[in-house]
């Protein structure tokens, strides 16, 4: 089995790249998603983020998002403590998933893959990548929020240049260059090397 990453900063199509490998037959794990419900859910988590942060962390047994981006969105150290409460659990329920599946590739999309270290836990990785105006304009759109804001998150984010030096594949989702034949291009690659 190979285990493949799939990354990419906000706005650049992760989430729709993913589907595609779906709609191709393959798993994919989106790290985000089960982040999410496992922040809502875990006993374990739950109380660490209340130790961190007090009980207003979570209202009506649901994690307060908002509360807590901005607290640790300014302090690397808070989010690294954060980082190291959820990661784990998220990275457990991954492998989890990899020991009862039978398929030959296994793909995993998280955004920050390369920035904590986790791509090292994979065969390949794959960077979706797109230019910033478009990535800006698709946040504010699902969003609902101001061209400054995202530019903000992207500044906290690796640049795609950076990124680079550590994949294997890169999709781009500009508009203009199909997905779906990058896609099997990557799927090409990805079976060949296998010896299938």
């Amino acid at each position: 089995m190979l285990k493949v990453g799939i990354t990419g900063g906000i706005g650049s199509g992760k989430s729709l790249v993913s589907n595609i490998f779906m709609a191709m037959g393959y798993p994919v794990f989106n790290s985000d998603e089960v982040a999410k419900e496992l922040s809502d859910n875990d006993p374990d988590i739950i109380t660490g983020l209340k130790d961190l942060f007090g009980e207003e962390i979570y209202s009506d047994h649901r994690l307060n998002r908002e509360l807590l981006a901005s607290q640790i969105f300014q302090n690397d150290v808070l989010r690294e403590k954060v980082n190291a409460i959820i990661h784990p659990k998220v990275r457990k329920a991954y492998d989890d998933l990899c020991r009862k599946s039978d398929s030959s590739i296994i793909f995993n999309e998280a955004a920050i893959l390369i920035e904590t270290g986790a791509y090292k836990n994979f065969d390949r990785m794959v960077l979706v990548s797109a230019p910033e105006l478009l990535r800006i304009q698709r946040v504010q759109e699902r969003d609902k929020t101001t061209e400054e804001n995202v530019k903000q998150r992207i500044e906290k984010q690796w640049t795609d240049a950076k990124k680079r030096e550590f994949i294997d594949f890169e999709i781009v989702n500009d508009e203009a260059q199909p997905l779906l034949t990058q896609v099997e291009q990557i799927i090409h690659h990805l079976t060949s090397s296998q010896g299938s």
